[in-house]
């Protein structure tokens, strides 16, 4: 009788204004059979700390945040 956790992100969205939006999908086995399987949504916003999340999310905020995007999305923020 073996139980699994696996977490994987599922979906990477890049938003109009620039942020990241992540499903990730966590789901629980019994002997190869799946007991549940949950979703979580979360956000990222330019110049966020990624440094906790997977390694091609981080490559993508890399790429994507510039500090002209960083600073554009900011100056929204105040508006």
């Amino acid at each position: 009788m073996s139980i699994e956790k696996t977490k994987f992100i599922d979906q990477i969205i890049i938003n109009k204004n620039n942020t990241i939006s992540l499903k990730e999908v966590t789901i629980i086995t019994e002997n190869d059979n799946e007991l549940s399987k949950t979703y979580h949504r979360s956000v990222l916003v330019p110049g966020q700390d990624v440094s906790d999340q997977p390694v091609k999310v981080v490559s993508i905020c890399q790429f994507l945040w510039t500090p002209q995007i960083i600073s554009e999305y900011e100056s929204q923020l105040l508006q």
